[in-house]
């Protein structure tokens, strides 16, 4: 369960632990995505090595492929990627408005057709709560439908009671013991709707509360608004889940807000296609001016590729389009948030926050 430890004097930032069966969470904490049981490139020990504390898989990918069965038989999630810290179980409601996933949502749950068999499946909101009890999670998340962003008030509005419907669903199902259950908050970008869903989802006290429907792209400005008047809608002593949020400016922003826990693929995406960030703002390390740089990433970073590599030597793996390029750069990225996550930890303890907040920011977008 979640204990507040300490509030900034100055802002709405929080330091807290959330306590669960592998251990305890120190907040704000930034989750490093493993949708698959897997964190792209990384290897456990690299991603315990640089800080991480927890990571988020998907439930419905993993029911898809290799298969609950597999995973029993594994005993569990955990031993089956060979992780001993916590782990999140996201839904898979956000699939629902990715175009290329054919899905028919209605108040039972999802109907949807496998791509790897061709087959038509349903899945229910107490099925995905069965599934996430089969894969051992810390934290499962309930089953909630995200609308498009843009999508009109009538059509939010059936989400919204959709996704109340869905919650008192998955309470049918008794979680592992220690299992903790979050909700997902939704309502678009309408105050009423936001809390609508907030003040019956609370009723029915979750462990903690994911704010969904946001980072799917809608400007920058909106979703801080949106935020500003969804955080004091989760009560104080449920932690807040900012859900798809992993750039510093906007990771420190929210905490600033009151933002406990954060998931994004933002880090090793951008690792990936060839950026990194660095304490003076991000370098894409392909272009042409790195090719003798003999520098590391950046001279402040502890983490393993800093330690040992140039950029030159970056520059050249993603020339040449080895593996290691976007592994070394994976390792950086991530180490670089959650660095900036533990700062902020800091920072609030020590009620320092805004001084910590604005100096990251504005080397950052230097």
């Amino acid at each position: 369960m979640y204990e507040l430890i300490h509030k900034d004097k100055k802002t709405g930032a929080r330091a807290g632990i959330l306590k669960t069966n592998h251990g305890i969470i120190e907040t704000p904490a930034f989750m490093p995505v493993a949708t698959k049981a897997t964190v792209k490139t990384l290897a456990p020990e690299e991603l315990r090595g640089m800080g991480t504390q927890v990571l988020i898989s998907n439930a419905f990918h993993l029911f898809l492929a290799p298969g609950i069965d597999i995973i029993r038989e594994a005993g569990g999630l955990h031993k089956f990627m060979n992780w001993d810290g916590g782990i999140f179980t996201d839904s898979g409601g956000f699939q629902m408005i990715r175009k290329d996933f054919p899905f028919k949502i209605t108040d039972d749950g999802i109907t949807y057709k496998n791509p790897r068999d061709g087959k038509k499946y349903s899945y229910s909101p107490q099925l995905c709560m069965e599934i996430q009890k089969t894969l051992g999670s810390d934290v499962a998340m309930i089953l909630d439908e995200c609308p498009a962003y843009g999508s009109e008030y009538g059509a939010v509005e059936v989400s919204v009671n959709r996704t109340l419907k869905w919650a008192e669903m998955s309470r049918t199902v008794e979680n592992n013991e220690g299992q903790l259950s979050f909700a997902i908050l939704q309502g678009g970008t309408f105050p009423d709707l936001r809390k609508k869903c907030a003040k019956e989802l609370t009723a029915m006290d979750f462990d903690g509360y994911g704010i969904g429907g946001l980072s799917i792209g809608e400007p920058k400005e909106v979703m801080d608004e949106v935020l500003r008047y969804s955080i004091p809608l989760v009560p104080e002593n449920k932690p807040r889940y900012l859900m798809g949020v992993g750039s510093p400016v906007e990771l420190l922003k929210s905490i600033e807000m009151g933002i406990d826990i954060f998931d994004s693929a933002f880090p090793t995406r951008n690792a990936r296609h060839e950026t990194l960030m660095t304490s003076n703002g991000s370098i894409d390390i392909a272009k042409r001016k790195f090719t003798r740089d003999f520098a590391p990433v950046d001279a402040h970073c502890g983490c393993y590729t800093c330690r040992n590599y140039t950029k030159a030597y970056l520059h050249h793996l993603f020339r040449e389009s080895e593996l290691l390029a976007p592994r070394l750069a994976s390792v950086h990225n991530l180490y670089f948030i959650q660095s900036i996550v533990k700062g902020a930890r800091q920072a609030i303890l020590e009620d320092r926050f805004s001084e910590f907040k604005e100096k990251v920011i504005m080397d950052f977008s230097a």
